[in-house]
């Protein structure tokens, strides 16, 4: 029923019940999940999952790992797209981008890398799923520069004016756990009147928990932990549903369809079984 376009499910986070973790998404009616890569090191790790669960992957370099990538990544990156192209479950060219929030870390080589990537994505026809913060316009540059075959701008926290830009270049943009903050007016502004057939859902878990998830400094402070799940999607998707006036089902079905128009390839990741 519903598509989770975003989540980590290799990070370490699940080590201790990844399994359930599936059970509890499938129980809730997350029939399908997209696993990005964000680093060389874990490229074999979202194809395995994928593979065992039925899912679909993306392989990338996150802008907040380029510190520690080594230059030949891109070419082993080129090396895994080319030898991979032909996985049905391999989806997008991601997780990438640029990140100018997180001190320390380089812009011009997170620039690199971001636009290699975006060449390699242009290279083998695949869409590409983008980090944004504070890098909307860098983002759109380079896309300017580079087209691509659409996407999706993950966790979108721009303005209305740069989410239209990246809709008028294919992409659609990914909402998640912060649609459940009321202070997030920004963010739930434009989940309201964004053109529908922009918008896909994600949780980013084990990131950016949702309201009811959230745990004050003190109680992380304290040892709280406030790990998201793939299954707090359909909860997700009710706040979105409240803001556009449309009913649970009509939430999946929207977003299920414009997930599949993002990522093309992943109607085809849906029919193999996980055997394949």
């Amino acid at each position: 029923m519903f598509v989770d376009s975003h989540c980590h499910l290799d990070a370490a986070e699940f080590d201790a019940d990844r399994e359930a973790v599936v059970a509890r998404a499938r129980a809730a009616g997350v029939t399908q999940m997209v696993l990005p890569a964000v680093e060389v090191a874990n490229f074999g790790a979202v194809r395995d999952l994928a593979r065992v669960h039925g899912f679909a992957y993306a392989l990338g370099i996150h802008p907040l790992y380029v510190m520690r990538a080594a230059d030949e990544d891109l070419a082993r990156l080129d090396e895994a797209l080319k030898e991979h192209l032909h996985d049905p479950r391999l989806v997008a060219v991601g997780e990438i981008g640029l990140d100018y929030f997180v001190p320390g870390v380089d812009p011009a080589r997170q620039q690199h890398f971001y636009v290699e990537q975006l060449s390699l994505a242009r290279r083998y026809g695949l869409p590409a799923i983008l980090h944004v913060r504070k890098s909307a316009d860098q983002l759109l540059a380079g896309l300017r520069r580079i087209g691509v075959e659409g996407g999706i701008a993950h966790a979108f926290n721009g303005s209305a004016q740069q989410a239209l830009e990246f809709v008028k270049l294919g992409f659609k943009l990914g909402f998640g756990g912060t649609l459940s903050f009321d202070r997030s007016l920004q963010i739930r502004r434009l989940a309201s009147t964004l053109p529908e057939s922009a918008l896909v859902l994600e949780t980013d878990a084990p990131d950016i928990p949702p309201q009811w998830l959230y745990k004050t400094a003190a109680e992380r402070t304290a040892g709280a932990t406030m790990r998201n799940e793939p299954g707090e999607l359909p909860r997700i998707a009710g706040e979105l549903a409240s803001l556009r006036g449309w009913t649970l089902v009509e939430t999946a079905q929207i977003t299920r369809a414009n997930t599949e128009a993002a990522l093309q390839r992943l109607r085809g990741a849906m029919g193999v079984s996980s055997a394949g």
